[in-house]
């Protein structure tokens, strides 16, 4: 096996992240120590032999979350995968930069937005359809079939139950003053980012804008640095309220014990744009298009074995139909939500301008 990390991206790479819009992952923060995964599929036999060949990965998802399924992945197959990891603002902006030149086979994204710019600029190649029907609709773009989901999470309302008895049950009334000062937000992190732009496509820019306004005017915290610390800070009685991805939970009951857990979730219903429920996401890049163990990759993380590492490991939702959901937390079906195409989350450069505007991010 070859996993290495690669050198930082040029200075015109990174000017870029701003058009990738998906900066500030903390994703490793949902994540409990990596473990191998005992292979259920047999690839090689499927697509011929794939031992011998080797693929480039891009990945915007932390090394914590994500060799082990590649470290299985190689067992079973013989392919050796040699992988770049960073945040995906800083892989896709390489992307950009690199074009049709890029050494990437595949790129793995923790969110769907990043992966939507490339494929508009033309950089991802189409995958098959009996691959991409795996996942369950909502997990797949609407057409081309350039993406597919891999895992699904869920934004959350994360609140201390000693300090607020009756939990708000919408990000809409997080502006009421009783709230003032008690609730934090992590502008820079993408899962945010992308909550801000799930609500500016279903609400509105003027709704988000006058939102982030009237948060900002009623306190609202923005000095702790990620989701992971914003759940402690809850957990301990530090803050009341958070804005958070699910799996952050998950990750620190499994630390701590679920019983020792004192914050609790709120996963808001309907259409609110607190319950967005969004998706890492992987595509090949035309560069990779004729490398079967590219593809074979992309099975991979689609396979029974690979979902069941991602529900076990990061406590995210399977995409595919016969994985449990994780455990701990509502039904997959009953989750919610704004009803959008995910791909609409590629609109990430105009949420980036408003937070921006509004001083939340430098």
């Amino acid at each position: 096996m070859l996993a290495r990390r690669w050198p930082r991206v040029s200075a015109v790479a990174i000017s870029l992240a701003l058009v990738m819009g998906a900066c500030g992952g903390d994703d490793s923060d949902g994540a409990s120590s990596s473990t191998s995964i005992a292979p259920t599929t047999d690839l090689a036999t499927e697509q011929g032999s794939l031992d011998g060949g080797e693929l480039t990965l891009y990945s915007g998802r932390s090394e914590s979350l994500v060799q082990g399924v590649i470290d299985a992945f190689e067992a079973e197959t013989g392919v050796v995968v040699k992988v770049r990891y960073g945040s995906s603002a800083e892989i896709g902006a390489s992307l950009l930069e690199e074009g049709e030149r890029t050494p990437a086979d595949v790129f793995y994204s923790q969110e769907v937005g990043a992966v939507g710019v490339l494929a508009k600029a033309g950089l991802l190649a189409p995958l098959p359809a009996t691959i991409v029907e795996r996942a369950d609709e909502r997990f797949r773009p609407p057409a081309e079939n350039l993406w597919v989901g891999v895992t699904g999470r869920s934004r959350v309302i994360v609140y201390n139950p000693d300090l607020v008895p009756d939990p708000p049950a919408s990000v809409l009334e997080l502006t009421d003053p009783k709230w003032a000062g008690q609730v934090a937000i992590v502008p820079g992190n993408a899962g945010f980012q992308a909550f801000i732009t799930a609500f500016r496509v279903t609400q509105g820019d003027e709704a988000a804008k006058q939102w982030l306004l009237d948060m900002q005017a009623n306190g609202v915290r923005t000095d702790i640095e990620s989701n992971g610390d914003v759940l402690e800070a809850v957990d301990n009685g530090e803050l009341a309220i958070g804005l958070i991805n699910h799996y952050y939970w998950g990750a620190l009951a499994a630390e701590l014990g679920a019983q020792n857990m004192t914050a609790q979730l709120v996963f808001p219903k309907g259409d609110d744009p607190g319950g967005l429920f969004n998706a890492t996401a992987v595509g090949i890049t035309t560069s990779g298009a004729e490398n079967p163990a590219a593809l074979a990759l992309v099975e991979y993380l689609l396979s029974d074995a690979g979902q069941r590492y991602f529900v076990t490991e990061t406590h995210e939702y399977p995409v595919i139909d016969g994985v449990a959901d994780p455990i701990g937390y509502p039904a997959k079906a009953q989750l919610e939500g704004p009803a959008l195409d995910l791909t609409d989350l590629d609109s990430l450069e105009a949420t980036q301008a408003l937070l921006t505007e509004l001083g939340l991010l430098s």
